[in-house]
């Protein structure tokens, strides 16, 4: 590039227009970024104290050069003030505190300040260009882009967007995958970050939302959204699972997106690398979409637990390896595809645990309400499991089972009741020896067992409670999809992802739990409310102190 300063003014233009065209930047921020190098090339020159300013006019070419000088009384610093006599000299009826300019003749720069100003340039032309890279790309995460392998650099992939360059990092790449250098490649645009060294553009290949998007390419009905694809689960490079619905009834949606002769589909798995793909149609019941998304295997029967989010599958024995899939890939998609826990067992498995169930509750109710087997296990099997629910249903409804009558009924309800005193008692007596203090115990919501639970915990006083975030109470302990190998014995040993509340396993709502933390940290506004009151006493005190002294 030839001296901003050497060079004519056409010289001086073309090179903005030049720049502007090939860098795809305003022509504005050039001129700036030369106007800028004029003057720092221009204090060196004349000295560096001078505050020198440059204007490049963008449609002539012409260049003006001053310093700015202010107008004293008596002149301290000769490079940035003038007298008033010398002032008037530049610029007639300046006053005192005025700001004037002071032109300077144009210089020609050395070979030295010719680069310097060469780098100023650069360096504001760069920075252009990142700032206008970042704002191309920042609003477009969730896109399909295609771009060029640039390089590979620690496993991890370099793609040429054309303006700006992604990377697609390792744990984002389809395994086993190829990347070669110079081959044309598509990838989501997961996220774009704002660098020192430009815009950090992050690709994936593997995300499920990157599967979703080809197939909207391939199928015109999911981009016009006749067809939405509520839920996808992968594992990249081998399996896929996606599941379908149509707004349209007279439209299939697992036809539509198969294709005629599977061509729709295929387009998509050659693009993922032959990774198999399971279209499944999406239901809203939990238990059906449950059943097809462990499809091939057949289901016996399914079982909900809504409030822990866990799902209880039942399989002929014959189907057990089918549903599980190799290495427990096909119960894993299935549990990214409902967000929800399943358990696979066998109809051999449900059967002893039921008897196990069965045995465990006759037993408790035998002991805690003094009754015989037979009527123990009679309540059982009419369904019910705790003694909470034998105290406290409707009369009507205990007493129509067959064998009881009324008298029976209210004998029953009473003794569940006894016990669940005796429990009660029980608790409020560990409780006390674990140090909780009888302030919790008038928390709403709080049973004894819970107290217990807070006190095995460290929570003791309404400080350690109050102290507390709601989550931190009441947030369900979430486990990892229990998975069970086909070649061995069930997996029992879960990993949690996360710790959970403390009182996490009692079913509490947000909104008690909530009430629980603000009714702990009543007190601490109480104390707020006194405090005041106490100063002026306080300050009574002290004058009458003062007045008995003298």
């Amino acid at each position: 590039m030839a001296s901003p300063i050497s060079a004519n003014k056409a010289e001086l233009l073309a090179i903005a227009n030049s720049v502007a065209s090939e860098k795809m930047i305003d022509k504005s921020i050039v001129i700036e970024a030369m106007e800028e190098a004029i003057q720092k090339a221009a204090r060196a020159r004349y000295g560096a104290e001078n505050d020198i300013r440059a204007k490049l006019d963008p449609m002539t070419g012409d260049l003006r050069l001053w310093r700015v000088v202010e107008v004293v009384e008596e002149v301290e610093d000769y490079f940035k003030q003038v007298d008033q006599k010398q002032a008037e000299k530049l610029q007639p009826g300046a006053n005192i505190g005025d700001f004037i300019v002071d032109p300077l003749p144009p210089v020609d720069l050395g070979r030295i300040d010719a680069q310097s100003a060469k780098q100023v340039i650069f360096q504001k032309v760069r920075d252009a260009e990142r700032e206008r890279q970042y704002d191309e790309f920042k609003d477009r995460a969730g896109e399909i882009i295609t771009g060029v392998i640039k390089s590979v650099e620690f496993g991890h992939v370099i793609v040429n967007l054309g303006r700006a360059e992604g990377v697609i990092r390792r744990d984002q790449q389809i395994p086993r995958e190829a990347a070669r250098v110079g081959e044309r490649v598509r990838a989501l645009i997961m996220k774009v970050e704002r660098n020192n060294r430009g815009p950090q553009i992050f690709l994936s290949r593997a995300h499920p939302e990157f599967m979703k998007k080809l197939f909207a390419q391939e199928v015109p009905e999911i981009y016009d959204g006749i067809i939405e694809i509520k839920a996808a689960a992968r594992d990249p490079g081998s399996r896929a699972k996606i599941g379908v619905i149509s707004h349209d009834s007279s439209i299939d949606p697992v036809g539509a997106c198969v294709g005629m002769k599977g061509s729709r589909v295929q387009a998509v798995v050659q693009e993922l690398q032959g990774e198999k793909i399971d279209i499944i149609p999406w239901s809203e019941d939990a238990a059906t979409f449950v059943v097809n998304a462990l499809q091939p295997a057949t289901v016996s029967r399914v079982v909900l637990d809504e409030d822990e989010s866990r799902i209880e599958v039942v399989v002929p024995d014959d189907q057990l390896s089918l549903a599980i899939g190799r290495r427990g890939q096909n119960v894993r998609l299935a549990s990214q595809l409902t967000e929800s826990q399943i358990d696979i067992m066998t109809e051999e498995e449900a059967s002893v645990k039921r008897q196990k169930e069965f045995a465990e509750r006759s037993k408790m109710f035998e002991e805690e309400l003094d009754v015989d087997e037979t009527l123990s296990q009679l309540l059982v099997a009419e369904g019910f499991a705790e003694l909470e629910e034998v105290a406290y249903v409707e009369l009507a409804e205990l007493a129509s089972i067959e064998g009881f009558d009324e008298e029976l009924a209210e004998e029953l309800q009473s003794r569940a009741q006894e016990a669940l005193d005796r429990q009660e008692e029980n608790y409020r007596t560990e409780r006390r020896e674990l140090g909780v203090e009888d302030a919790l115990a008038e928390m709403p919501h709080l049973s004894e067992q819970m107290l217990v639970v807070l006190g095995k915990a460290g929570i003791k006083t309404l400080d350690d409670l109050a102290d507390l975030a709601t989550d931190e109470l009441i947030a369900k302990k979430r486990e990892a999809p229990r998975r069970r190998n086909a070649d061995s014995a069930p997996r029992r040993n879960q990993r949690s992802e996360d710790r959970g509340g403390v009182l996490g396993a009692f079913g509490l709502s947000e909104e008690q739990g909530n009430e629980i933390i603000m009714a702990a940290r009543a007190h601490w506004f109480d104390d707020e409310e006194e405090t005041p009151a106490a100063a002026p006493a306080a300050a009574a005190e002290e004058a009458a102190d003062a007045e008995s002294s003298q």
